[in-house]
């Protein structure tokens, strides 16, 4: 399944938080489940939150990957579809 992930760093962090969100992202990063793949990543031209497509085999998957984030960032997960043949009339 896909499922694209918004994330928002929450507001009013210390610099001490913010180093374990960084703690925590190189940690995901290097220890990627094996039965998850990162489609792709971007992030908003005011580096106000970042978009991540992931491929993973159900929403709990993705909730237990991402819940070391909670106290960090806002976070709103939709299962999405690819859409292929629409055309312009």
């Amino acid at each position: 399944m896909l499922f694209l992930l918004t994330n928002r760093t929450r507001a009013n962090l210390s610099t001490a938080q913010f180093t374990e969100l960084a703690t925590l992202a190189k940690q995901f990063y290097t220890s990627i489940p094996a039965n998850v793949q990162i489609r792709g990543e971007w992030v908003a031209a005011d580096q106000s939150q970042n978009y991540t497509l992931l491929e993973a085999p159900d929403l709990e998957t993705v909730r237990r990957i991402q819940a070391p984030f909670d106290q960090y960032t806002e976070t709103l997960i939709v299962p999405v579809v690819a859409r292929t043949g629409w055309t312009v009339s």
